[in-house]
């Protein structure tokens, strides 16, 4: 498994195939990169060279806490960097959720180094961002209140870090409890910042000036609302938009497995997307 050190964190990434156009991609929350493999596999398959990658603070990559930036730009920055290494510019880049979220501010912060956009489970609103400011960052605070660093490394995220990469225990009880309070609140006043954006990271005018080609595929739940997805579409100036689901589930977050059983689906919309802006 290659490493790269990245911006003063270690980075853990694979690249899936051997040849063809450079595609990054990015799964959703704080999920590992095995989330985004199978559909990097389809790819691969079709000839692209697929790079996904665990980002800081996820999988099996360093916790770094802190930052003035908010965390999906910390994350651009470091893929911004990581492509850079692998000589893997301009990129195709695309990702779910989060994922989508990091591509988006990719495109705007280095448009000359995006060739296209693919994009799914988009989030935004207010509904979204309230939720997601407490599942990143909230809960973390509030263990860290009740039960101090110990209780920050035994929630589901930082445990599963701490798994794989098993030194980041001791960075995590190294860390004063309070700092990682004033950093998971700091985080957070990014996504309730964002609340009345049409996505969370990026306001219309941002989204109005992205000349790329963009493939969407809207979420079909109250995290990853159709309506935002849709909304997006109309924003993008060289947007196509492909519809999966028309049901949409009164929850925060509609079945993953649903959505693993479209990964075949989703790359062939991709494929044939690239195909068609981008030809060989």
């Amino acid at each position: 498994m290659p490493y790269k050190d990245i911006r003063n964190t270690r980075i853990h990434y694979e690249i899936v195939g051997s040849s063809g156009d450079w595609v990054a991609l990015t799964p959703g929350g704080r999920l590992g990169l095995d989330h985004v493999r199978g559909i990097a596999n389809q790819l691969a398959a079709g000839g692209y060279r697929v790079l996904i990658h665990d980002r800081r603070n996820c999988g099996d990559a360093d916790v770094l806490l802190g930052g003035d930036q908010p965390e999906h730009e910390i994350w651009t920055d470091d893929l911004h960097e990581l492509l850079k290494e692998l000589n893997a510019l301009p990129i195709i880049i695309g990702g779910r959720s989060s994922g989508c979220r990091l591509s988006l501010i990719f495109a705007l912060k280095y448009p000359t180094d995006v060739r296209a956009l693919l994009l799914w489970r988009i989030t935004g609103g207010t509904y979204a961002a309230e939720k997601l400011a407490y599942k990143y960052y909230g809960e973390y605070s509030l263990a860290a209140a009740e039960g101090g660093m110990a209780a920050v490394c035994a929630t589901p995220q930082f445990a599963e870090c701490i798994k794989a990469r098993p030194e980041n225990r001791q960075k995590l009880l190294d860390t004063n409890p309070q700092q990682f309070i004033e950093s998971m609140n700091h985080w957070s006043s990014y996504f309730q910042r964002d609340a009345e954006k049409p996505v969370i990271g990026a306001s219309e005018e941002q989204l109005r000036s992205i000349q790329i080609p963009a493939c969407i595929v809207p979420g079909n739940d109250k995290i990853h609302s159709r309506a935002v997805g849709t909304h997006l579409s109309t924003l993008l100036p060289h947007c196509e938009l492909h519809t999966l689901f028309t049901k949409d589930y009164d929850v925060d977050m509609s079945p993953n497995a649903e959505w693993v059983a479209k990964n075949e689906t989703l790359a062939t919309l991709f494929m044939r997307f690239l195909q068609k802006v981008l030809p060989r």
